[in-house]
């Protein structure tokens, strides 16, 4: 299939009418399980046009100050040629190379995810380095999250990126699989999401199943009769229908899923360095090609000493934490263009483990009220998790992973027990608590390079979305890099610089 031919079908999808083309998804199936040869033309095989000549140079000195140093950066100049790494190391974390073709700054489910697809496709192997300063991902937002994936939202780009992961984990044994270890498994529950409308939200509700389908999703629209039917311990009390995907939704363990691509990526030759980000490098090359550019970064390894690492290109994955780091790349601290900053903080979520045995039973799906509050099954005997969003002047202090049993008492329960009678007997088991990567001014993907620093690129903002959306952000990441164009589902409308927001309904 050629490029301009598959091109033409993503636009006849996202740009021109948003109309679902029959062979679609089937090609999306051929292309992911292929190295890309059929879509992409040989010309293209090079990071950019502009970046293909460079020059090597000496590893940038660092200062002991976190921040940018414009009058220390060496710069790295143009895109490094391949520098070819080798296996990548999971026993030494602490080694950091001096140079790296991609720098990724966290390793979660988007850098992961970016990493296996600038490998995969790279046939120059070009180097990529994965810095995360918590190894143990015990506070990553996708190792927190409930594992949800659903086709379900109100924006068509946002649809496309679900399908995308859906059908990543459909071949997963294809694309993660190593030879002579056991295939990957992420524990995938097909029951789908179940959206519950009100009268005044019903119109909505079946507009958006519409557009869904369109793009080929597998979604029912459900009248009351239909759900008491199908849901009888359901009270549908204001429930005027029903929305629920039934194929290809669900939920899966976030864990299982990074486990297997990062030990896929080490497989690949991808390095993965247990550090903190303290500050970056600016190139001191004043042409028309490195103004602006970002030459290389300072970080901190686990064991307290300082290094650098020059690179060619970075990409910021760092989750609820990417505003911080933008500023010390100058994004929102400098002047001009640089005193827009990426609208990204930590928002704190709970999720409340409880034990019901009289509760809905094992075809229960994950099921969204008309409150915002949502549940769905745990395993079995009778398990079920609890949670939801808190009205945004309620917003609770992030500075801690502590739980609110009080927002489940007050906020979470009272609907959810009226939806369900049974719940009424609920006991709460335990809890936790996780970060929201949250996009202050729309709730949706922040992607792309920046306006300024063309060589670092924005993963950030998901809102919650970033399990679901992570493989597909980081398969646009690698079309940006390699082919200066996104080749498969254009998410240009996601760029850093758009001055409306992009508004999605579907925010659970």
């Amino acid at each position: 299939m050629s490029a301009r031919i598959f091109k033409k079908v993503t636009n006849n999808v996202l740009r021109k009418d948003r109309i679902y083309h029959s062979q679609f998804w089937s090609c999306v199936s051929r292309y992911m399980c292929t190295n890309g040869e059929d879509v992409f033309n040989s010309k293209t095989n090079k990071v950019t046009s502009k970046d293909s000549n460079v020059r090597k140079s000496q590893s940038p000195k660092y200062s002991h100050e976190s921040e940018l140093h414009p009058e220390h950066g060496t710069g790295a100049g143009n895109a490094l040629k391949g520098i070819i790494i080798g296996k990548g190391n999971e026993s030494d974390s602490t080694f950091v190379p001096k140079q790296s073709d991609i720098a990724i700054i966290g390793g979660g489910l988007v850098g992961s995810a970016a990493a296996f697809w600038i490998r995969k496709q790279s046939r120059k192997g070009l180097s990529v380095t994965v810095i995360e300063r918590d190894s143990s991902y015990a506070q990553a937002s996708s190792m927190l999250s409930v594992g949800g994936v659903r086709h379900q939202f109100s924006i068509p780009e946002n649809v496309l990126m679900s399908m995308f992961t859906t059908d990543f984990i459909r071949n997963i044994s294809q694309h993660l699989g190593i030879l002579g270890q056991e295939s990957p498994d992420v524990q995938f529950h097909h029951q789908g999401y179940l959206f519950l409308a009100s009268e005044q939200s019903a119109e909505t509700l079946s507009k958006g199943v519409a557009m869904q389908r369109e793009l080929g999703a597998n979604i029912e629209l459900l009248t009351k009769s239909r759900l008491a039917q199908k849901y009888p311990w359901l009270n549908l009390d204001g429930i005027e229908c029903a929305s629920q995907g039934i194929q290809g939704e669900g939920w899966f363990d976030p864990w299982l899923l990074l486990s297997a691509l990062k030990k896929k990526n080490i497989s690949l030759g991808v390095n993965y360095v247990n550090a903190e980000v303290e500050g970056f490098f600016l190139s001191d090359r004043q042409n028309d090609i490195d103004m602006g550019r970002l030459s290389g970064l300072q970080i901190k390894r686990s064991d307290g000493t300082s290094d650098s690492m020059e690179f060619a290109m970075c990409i910021n994955c760092a989750g609820a934490w990417a505003g911080e780091v933008a500023k010390l790349a100058g994004i929102g601290t400098g002047t001009g263009p640089l005193s827009v900053g990426l609208p990204v903080e930590p928002r704190k979520r709970f999720v409340y483990v409880t034990h019901c045995p009289e509760g809905p039973g094992l075809e229960c799906p994950l099921v969204v009220d008309t409150s915002g509050m949502y549940f769905r099954p745990e395993g079995l005997g009778g398990h079920f998790l609890l949670g939801g969003s808190p009205y945004e002047d309620k917003e609770p202090d992030a500075s801690n992973l502590e739980v609110d049993y009080n927002f489940f008492e007050e906020e979470v329960w009272p609907p959810l027990a009226h939806r369900v009678p049974s719940f009424e007997k609920l006991k709460v088991k335990s809890a936790w608590a996780g970060y929201y990567d949250h996009n202050t001014f729309d709730q949706n993907l922040v992607i792309g390079p920046h306006p300024i620093h063309r060589n670092f690129y924005f993963a950030n903002g998901m809102s919650g979305h970033g399990v679901q959306h992570a493989l597909c952000i980081g398969h646009a990441l690698m079309e940006l890099i390699l082919y200066d164009e996104y080749k498969f589902i254009d998410l240009d409308l996601f760029k850093f610089e758009r001055t409306e927001p992009v508004l999605e309904l579907g925010i659970v």
